[in-house]
């Protein structure tokens, strides 16, 4: 068993038990889960099932700022003359010069 898979089995447990007792606080305090994981957790078992359990990270690994950055690098090796232009662009059109600068 795999820690993801270990760690759906864990929040099943807490979910399960908690709907056996009717007491969600003595569960979370038993299980040493905050009320708000635990809720967080019951949406999405609700939701999508055991999917719903799978721990995601927190951002895309992508985030727009990063992406943001890597575009000004990219526009900061360009050809000096290129950079005026490219500065007046927005995202989208600073996606396709980069993708034309980088080929």
């Amino acid at each position: 068993m795999n820690k993801e898979k270990r760690e759906i089995a864990r929040k099943l447990r807490v979910l399960g038990h908690a709907e056996e007792t009717g007491q969600v606080a003595k569960t979370c305090r038993y299980f040493g889960v905050s009320r708000s994981s635990f809720y967080r957790w019951r949406t999405a078992y609700g939701k999508f099932g055991e999917a719903g359990l799978v721990n995601r990270p927190p951002i895309p690994k992508w985030h727009v700022r990063v992406f943001e950055r890597h575009l000004d690098i990219l526009i900061s090796n360009a050809r000096p003359r290129w950079v005026p232009q490219l500065q007046k662009m927005g995202n989208a059109e600073k996606v396709q010069a980069a993708n034309f600068v980088v080929d």
